[in-house]
């Protein structure tokens, strides 16, 4: 929300409109949620590209000679470590050690980063770097006013891009960027996506923005790209088993809660914020393991929603965290965190409380769907 509680709206806005998008609020921002069918948008990315607005997103520039050092103070993860032109996934957490959300850091130059943080929590991680940054030679900047950001997703989206781009996009790893330009608009073209998908992120100034969007809207035309809203994004994402901040990350749940305790690196110079409260979770999470993110395949047709719970025996044994009708299975599906002893694949009797009626489901490995490389 902007200071006045009007909903902000990114440098695409009319273009959305005029291309008859479902809007809705999102995390203050009025966003696209649909084109047309979900099913459709959702299908074109599994099989052909698929265009995204992402400028809701937050970006934050941290700059200077400590700003290595300040965001591995700041964070869980080894900043330092990442070379110059690679990104990092990464969280942010309380001195609790809750997560405050997930991030992906860019390293753009010797001593200059880009955090990534999700819409939602813009203003959170921007409000706790700066706090963070007392005593580091390095500056915090809010950069979320000048970038826009599209992506597009899916098997065709490099042979799109390459048809606009001289940039070496074969030789751009997952999870780098590279500056370049893209239909004679100078962008950071980053290959991180959130659909289970190959596909790129183009970070240009908002002016540029609708004249990036029809050049790659024309470079698809024969090849089956078509726009998408955050409607097919959330069920793209689900199947892929990614998570959610707001769903499968919390405040109360630390990144060893959420089976991602991989991305906290205790081996890393220094103290970073929560690094106490992280190492008895890592103990803890040993002894005593935690619930366990799961997925969950629906035996008939009723979808699950988060907050829902998961039952085995008539005893509650855990909770929906995101739930929906996958396109790709062609039937409902959910991430849920369970109890340890109901986390394995194949266990038998679990089901979700829909409204009152125990309906089957079989506990899966996550992700639900993996692309054929």
């Amino acid at each position: 929300m902007s200071s006045t509680g009007e909903l902000r709206h990114t440098a695409l806005d009319a273009l959305h409109r005029s291309l008859g998008a479902t809007m809705t609020d999102f995390a203050g921002w009025d966003m696209p949620l649909r084109y047309g069918s979900e099913r459709d948008e959702h299908n074109a990315v599994r099989t052909k590209a698929g265009l995204f607005d992402l400028s809701h997103m937050g970006e934050i520039t941290v700059t200077g000679p400590d700003a290595a050092r300040l965001l591995n103070y700041a964070l869980v993860g080894n900043i330092a470590s990442v070379g110059v032109g690679r990104a990092r996934y990464t969280m942010i957490c309380q001195a609790d050690g809750g997560i405050l959300d997930d991030l992906i850091v860019y390293r753009l130059a010797e001593t200059e980063y880009m955090v990534v943080a999700n819409a939602s929590n813009a203003q959170i991680v921007l409000d706790a770097l700066v706090e963070r940054s007392a005593g580091f030679d390095a500056e915090v900047r809010d950069d979320r006013d000048a970038y826009a950001l599209i992506a597009v997703q899916g098997p065709e989206s490099p042979g799109i891009l390459k048809s606009l781009t001289d940039a070496d996009l074969d030789g751009l790893k997952y999870y780098a960027g590279l500056p370049g330009t893209v239909a004679g608009v100078p962008a950071l073209i980053a290959r991180t996506g959130y659909t289970g998908e190959d596909g790129f992120e183009l970070f240009v100034k908002p002016e540029h923005a609708v004249e990036l969007w029809q050049a790659l809207t024309k470079a698809g035309e024969g090849v089956g790209l078509v726009p998408c809203g955050l409607s097919c994004r959330d069920t793209l994402r689900l199947e892929a088993g990614m998570p959610l901040y707001g769903h499968e990350l919390s405040t109360s749940l630390t990144p060893f809660d959420a089976g991602l305790g991989r991305v906290v690196k205790f081996e890393k110079e220094g103290d970073f914020v929560g690094r106490t409260a992280l190492q008895e979770a890592a103990t803890r999470a040993t002894e005593n393991p935690p619930r366990v993110l799961v997925g969950l395949v629906a035996e008939g047709r009723r979808v699950p929603r988060a907050g829902m719970a998961v039952v085995a025996g008539g005893e509650v044994i855990g909770e929906v965290t995101s739930g929906a009708p996958s396109p790709t299975l062609g039937k409902p599906i959910a991430m849920a965190y369970v109890d340890a002893a109901h986390s394995a694949p194949g266990t038998a009797g679990v089901g979700v409380d829909i409204r009152g009626s125990h309906e089957p489901y079989e506990v899966v490995a996550l992700p639900f769907y993996k692309r054929q490389k």
